[in-house]
């Protein structure tokens, strides 16, 4: 699948950029109000207790902060994070290794969470729990059972996916916290900041329409910023007007609420080859080219966010909003022999 700029997935060349704009404290957290205000209480009610804070789970679309909020949480608790992700810990003993070197307090990460093997999310439950490690090691006559005291700490999971964390782990999480796109207002903040510390030329205008291109989704935003800038530098003088703005995104093949090309293929292959649906996801996914995961994950959550795709029991279908925005006229489907539209 070809990187789009508007999508939420992270790319090596957002690792230096997302670095540095990421705000540090929950403060300067724009947006996400009712996680904010649960997560606060939740850390300073453990910070009076002296305790570890319970284990978090974070869960929404890729792009809208989840790593950037656990990195808050350490910060703010004032411990140490160690960050890894679900794929990278293959087996037991390496999850093992992580958790005896966590000191007291300490916050261990795991993006994709839902991407971790049975065997090494069955080592977590009782460490979770019960802060204490139990595992086989060896096979056959040669096995030995391995017990091990570890330092309370805190787990703080991260997904796109919260219906594939199984439910013996989801059940051992004591905080569940839901990201969802950003408001338009939010956006203009997040523009606004990000651009203020790039050190960008920008005019009011021109936050307003890169908010509004950026799919409600930080990480967007800041790599819309820098293609506009970039622009401005060549084509203009420097300074992004709201008109720079629209060209440098139209160039980019991104319209007024954030679609690209391939949302508008997806759209157009339901409303142009299935007469607006319903049609299944498989056959959706095999007339554009894409896996049909790539199309649930990546490209459905906004289109379903915006009114302008349903999902129904007998498949997706394109909303009358998606005829509007696509300028397509409806077509009318004509009775079968039977009596059946077709």
């Amino acid at each position: 699948m070809t990187q789009r700029v508007i999508s939420g997935t992270s790319t090596p060349e957002d690792v230096g950029l997302d670095s540095s704009l990421r705000p540090k404290h929950l403060t300067d957290f724009v947006g996400q109000d009712l996680a904010k205000e649960n997560l606060s209480i939740a850390m300073q009610a453990a910070s009076m207790r002296g305790e570890p804070l319970d284990h978090v789970i974070i869960y929404g679309p890729p792009g809208l902060g989840k790593t950037t909020l656990a990195l808050i949480i350490a910060q703010e608790m004032n411990v140490e994070i160690k960050v890894t992700s679900g794929p990278a810990i293959e087996r037991p003993g390496d999850m093992a290794a992580i958790l005896t070197r966590l000191n007291r307090g300490d916050v261990l990460f795991i993006d994709e969470v839902h991407r971790l093997s049975r065997v090494v999310e069955e080592i977590l439950y009782s460490a979770m729990e019960d802060f204490f490690l139990s595992w086989m090691m060896g096979k056959g006559l040669g096995a030995s059972n391995v017990n091990l005291r570890i330092n309370p700490f805190t787990l703080i999971g991260a997904t796109t996916r919260f219906s594939m964390v199984s439910a013996p782990l989801r059940d051992r999480f004591g905080s569940i916290y839901h990201l969802d796109y950003y408001e338009p207002e939010d956006m203009s903040l997040i523009v606004e900041r990000s651009s203020r510390i790039l050190q960008v030329d920008i005019e009011e205008s021109a936050i307003q329409q890169i908010a509004l291109r950026s799919r409600g989704t930080p990480r967007v935003a800041n790599r819309l910023i820098k293609r506009c800038r970039d622009y401005a530098l060549v084509v203009g003088d420097g300074i992004i007007s709201g008109d720079m703005a629209r060209e440098a995104l139209e160039k980019l093949e991104v319209d007024a609420l954030g679609l690209d090309r391939t949302d508008h293929r997806l759209l157009g292959s339901i409303i142009d080859k299935f007469t607006g649906g319903p049609v299944g996801l498989d056959t959706l996914a095999a007339s554009i080219g894409e896996e049909a995961d790539t199309i649930m994950d990546v490209y459905e959550p906004y289109l379903l966010k915006l009114g302008f795709l349903d999902r129904t029991p007998r498949g997706r279908v394109a909303t009358p909003m998606a005829y509007t925005h696509l300028d397509r006229t409806p077509q009318t489907k004509a009775p079968s022999p039977q009596g059946r539209l077709i």
